[in-house]
């Protein structure tokens, strides 16, 4: 499953890279997740609760990061395993590129699903996967904009 999009932020390139590098920010921004924490300068775990159609399960995982240009890219390689309910990997390159006052976020992410969520249908998985998705830039956007206020 491959999804890209983008979104624009309201912030300068050095405060959205820095909040994609905050667990305390990143643990307000993913959807369901109950805790985020940072093992090492390159990765942290996280517990993530998801419904995705009638299956709800939670997930532990870790991503890396890895091909890392501040403030400018970096690639994100996760897995995760929500026991019977399945598992998932996958990356994400992700990209900041300035825009004025604010910063473009690309992203072009790819994942496989495997076990119970996986007979869910690929078209279930993709939309569900999409909604995450928005719901994090769109959080994302409101913390680091709510954040520079202040």
């Amino acid at each position: 499953m491959d999804m890209s999009s983008k979104q624009y932020i309201a912030a300068p390139r050095a405060v959205v890279w820095a909040a994609l590098n905050d667990p305390a920010m990143l643990e307000k921004c993913i959807p369901g997740c109950q805790a985020i924490e940072r093992n090492s300068d390159t990765e942290m775990a996280a517990t993530v609760v998801l419904k995705i159609g009638p299956v709800k399960a939670s997930f532990k995982g870790k991503v890396r990061f890895e091909n890392v240009h501040a403030p400018e890219s970096l690639t994100l390689v996760g897995e995760g395993s929500g026991g019977i309910a399945g598992h998932a990997r996958g990356s994400a390159d992700v990209t900041l590129v300035e825009d004025g006052a604010g910063t473009v976020l690309i992203y072009n992410a790819n994942a496989l699903v495997g076990g119970k969520i996986a007979q869910l249908g690929a078209r279930l998985i993709q939309s569900t996967s999409q909604k995450i998705a928005a719901e994090f830039f769109s959080q994302l956007e409101k913390e680091i904009v709510a954040a520079q206020v202040v």
